[in-house]
């Protein structure tokens, strides 16, 4: 039985790059980050990127990787949080693997991020007002795009990959399911 694709979504902060690697070790899969692929192939920061080009550009961007990495070999891939925004992009999430929507409260992820200089969306008047309106409006993306919603609170890395996997072994076994009565078993 082979393992499925498992992508994860969620706010920037909620683990979904460290939740993604320990998940990729234990299934013995490829990580990818999807935001460090849009680095590497731009040769600068998305930070950089966002501000020369602008959302719509490096949106354009992320959609075309989210599409390659969701056609892949099986992996694990960790996606922007911003992925969902666009359709086509939750679309391709749901339809090609087994999508993980890693649930943090806005005050959970500010009291992760507050010391974060790395993240351009908290260097704002108000970090945590920011954080609660980006919850607000990508919550419902991240539910639509998910098969699956892990609550992130207090559990740690390797309790959240025993849930994830977990989840992915039961919907195995929901896919083999047995044959009718009366007709041979495959």
């Amino acid at each position: 039985m082979s393992v499925p694709s498992s992508f994860l979504v969620g706010l920037p902060g909620s683990g979904k790059s460290t939740v993604g690697r320990q998940l990729a070790r234990r299934l013995a899969l490829p990580f990818v980050d999807t935001d460090h692929v849009i680095e590497q192939r731009l040769g600068c920061s998305i930070r950089e990127y966002f501000e020369r080009e602008g959302e719509e550009r490096f949106r354009d961007l992320e959609a075309a990787v989210v599409d390659e990495f969701t056609q892949g070999p099986a992996s694990v891939v960790s996606t922007g949080g911003g992925a969902v925004l666009r359709p086509e992009n939750r679309a391709h999430l749901h339809e090609r693997g087994a999508v993980f929507y890693l649930k943090s409260t806005p005050e959970e992820l500010f009291r992760r991020l507050r010391h974060d200089r790395n993240r351009p969306l908290l260097q704002v008047e108000d970090p945590l007002q920011r954080l609660r309106d980006l919850f607000d409006a990508r919550d419902p993306l991240y539910r639509t795009a998910a098969h699956f919603v892990i609550e992130t609170g207090r559990p740690s890395v390797a309790t959240l990959v025993n849930m994830i996997v977990m989840q992915l072994d039961m919907g195995q076994a929901a896919s083999v399911s047995p044959a009718p009565p009366g007709q041979p078993e495959h």
